[in-house]
């Protein structure tokens, strides 16, 4: 009886072609599963991780933009800007003046007769510097201050003298120094404040007598061994025919607001005007930031039709409610007036236009018009910096909108780092049952192998019993 071979053959070519022994690209059919599984997670995490750092982004371009509108609020807050005045003087040679306030616009004549001088004297010549003057006790003084100097043979030389008058802590105004001169070596006094009240005295006592050769008093009659350069004396000047002196050649107290600066002797005016300059250049700054602004928020809130495009924050209440707040202010009232008066207007686009002809005219009053419009608790720096302080810094809207962001990307790292924990076990997880299933086939494989020997060797058996 014949037997058919060929039906009962396995089929070993579908087995052959699964794996190492059976055919089957493990690595590759893991990958895809696990992909598969992946995929719809990563997407999201992807997409969520993509909206908070461009959300992000974009908020940090709001807040430098209105931290930029409150720097440029801070001259027009303080008035610096509005109050600022411009000083001249006629001959720099005799005068020098700035503001140190508001001083109030005018025209002076300044006279100056005598400039403050230091109390400046030598003593007689000496062989040199390391000549001994004398021991004994020598004291210099200088209104109600004095220092007293202990001299003996290890430290009374014109060199040593010097030393301690420079270097001692009781120093009450008076420097040293030693002029060789062709009679000899000289020890020069100068007194470190200008001013008749601030020249020295200098006495000695004690010890051998030497140190008299260094005595000096402006008031005494007669003993004085210094010769005197140049005498103690106060500056001395008019002010539109008005005397008056100084210690110093800096004089602050003679005109409100401003600091004087003597140069020389002579005759100079002095004029205060509106710097209207600082004015304008704050007030521009202020238009321009504010623009700045209202560009930021025009680009992050657009839609494009055309492409599809939507702005990082299209439709975000915060956003939203600051522009609308920032645009009632500036284009609203305060205290009375309104920017108008200054050439500011609101534009139908959000933005601020500046007519520089009626800055011109609004800022012609020494700036009290714009003083008036932005000072006061109901003033618009008081109105935009109180709006400001609760968007931006440390503690504002916008920082807290910044950290929930950042807290929400740390969160979407979070389950990124757990999604691929969990498919790194999943891809071990398929490659380790792939690879039994892979042995088996391989065993199987064998297995067929053999049968169909078996059925080759019985079907040789029949044929050659057929013939």
């Amino acid at each position: 009886m014949a037997i058919t071979v060929g039906s009962t053959t396995p089929n070993t070519g579908l087995i052959t072609s699964l794996g190492v022994g059976s055919g089957i690209d493990v690595n590759s059919l893991v990958t895809q599963l696990v992909t598969a599984k992946k995929t719809p997670q990563q997407n999201q995490i992807t997409a969520d991780t993509t909206t908070a750092n461009t959300q992000l982004s974009a908020l940090g371009q709001v807040s430098a933009a209105l931290s930029a509108l409150q720097s440029a609020m801070a001259p027009l807050t303080d008035g610096s800007a509005l109050s600022a005045r411009a000083v001249s003087t006629g001959n720099a040679n005799v005068l020098g003046a700035s503001s140190t306030g508001t001083p109030v616009n005018g025209s002076y004549q300044i006279e100056v007769t005598q400039l403050a001088t230091s109390l400046k004297a030598s003593s007689g010549a000496f062989t040199n510097s390391s000549a001994a003057v004398g021991t004994g006790t020598l004291t210099i003084a200088v209104g109600g201050q004095s220092m007293q100097l202990d001299l003996d043979s290890t430290n009374n030389s014109l060199a040593a003298i010097r030393d301690a008058i420079n270097n001692s802590g009781s120093n009450p105004g008076v420097s040293a120094t030693i002029v060789n001169a062709t009679d000899g070596a000289h020890l020069v006094l100068t007194g470190t404040r200008t001013g008749e009240a601030n020249g020295f005295t200098i006495s000695s006592s004690g010890g051998d007598g030497g140190l008299a050769a260094l005595n000096y008093d402006a008031g005494a009659s007669s003993g004085n061994a210094l010769n005197v350069i140049t005498a103690a004396q106060d500056a001395q000047y008019s002010i539109d025919g008005m005397a008056g002196h100084s210690a110093s050649n800096t004089v602050t107290d003679a005109i409100d607001g401003l600091s004087l600066s003597l140069a020389g002797t002579g005759t100079s005016a002095l004029n205060v005007t509106s710097d209207t300059a600082t004015s304008t250049s704050a007030l521009t700054n202020l238009v321009n930031t504010y623009n700045s602004f209202v560009g930021i928020y025009q680009g992050l809130t657009r839609y494009d039709p055309t492409g599809g495009s939507a702005g990082a924050l299209i439709g975000d209440a915060t956003l939203n409610g600051i522009s609308n707040k920032l645009a009632n202010i500036v284009g609203g009232a305060a205290n009375g007036g309104s920017l108008a008066a200054l050439g500011i207007s609101l534009q139908v686009d959000g933005t601020l236009a500046l007519d520089k002809d009626k800055l011109a005219a609004g800022l012609a009053d020494g700036g009290k018009q714009a003083a008036a419009l932005f000072g006061g608790a109901g003033g618009y720096a008081a109105q935009l910096n109180t709006q400001l302080s609760q968007w931006v810094g440390s503690t504002g809207v916008l920082a807290s909108r910044s950290d929930s962001l950042t807290q929400q990307l740390k969160a979407l790292g979070d389950q990124q780092s757990a999604l691929n924990a969990r498919m790194d076990s999943l891809t071990a997880m398929y490659t380790a049952q792939f690879n039994a299933l892979d042995t088996l086939m391989s065993k199987l494989n064998s297995t067929s192998s053999y049968l169909q020997q078996q059925f080759d060797a019985m079907g040789n058996v029949n044929s050659s019993k057929n013939k």
